[in-house]
């Protein structure tokens, strides 16, 4: 078990170094804009739809390596996803992070996005790292406000 928590730590590091989808995306037909004030995480994200489907996405912002490496993560997992699909990645990811250790963290669901298993013993952390989720979710529901882990 020890490998594999080796292994998820070079996930979050190496998206945390080299971070996917980073930048401002042309022409987004939506996007939010999160804040979490305790560790001081700043993130927009950008999506371009069509159908519902997200055609492109993007995020920009400053934050930790957890925040940093989930909204990378993040975007890799659910760009040409539908927002029905997003939605559904947005929950697993949410239950998984504020579950308890029983809770689900099932790679054959979460693929690289169950690296943040280990997350949900560090409570500050949590926050850290469903920030880019709770932005992304607010961007499909068309949100005006900030979104903000507190």
């Amino acid at each position: 078990m020890h490998e594999l928590g080796d292994l998820y730590q070079e996930i979050i590091l190496d998206h945390y170094k080299k971070p996917r989808n980073a930048g401002v995306i042309e022409q987004p037909t939506c996007g939010a804009v999160g804040d979490n004030p305790l560790c001081g995480d700043h993130l927009t994200v950008y999506l371009r739809l069509d159908d519902d489907v997200i055609k492109e996405i993007g995020f920009q912002g400053s934050g930790c390596a957890i925040s940093t490496a989930s909204a990378s993560l993040m975007t890799a997992a659910v760009a040409g996803k539908s927002k029905t699909e997003a939605e559904r990645l947005f929950h697993d990811f949410h239950e998984m992070v504020t579950g308890g250790p029983d809770a689900p963290a099932d790679p054959r669901v979460l693929g690289k996005l169950a690296a943040f298993a280990g997350v949900r013993q560090f409570p500050a952390r949590v926050k850290c790292a469903s920030l880019s989720w709770h932005t992304l979710h607010a961007a499909l529901a068309g949100a005006a406000q900030p979104v903000s882990t507190e």
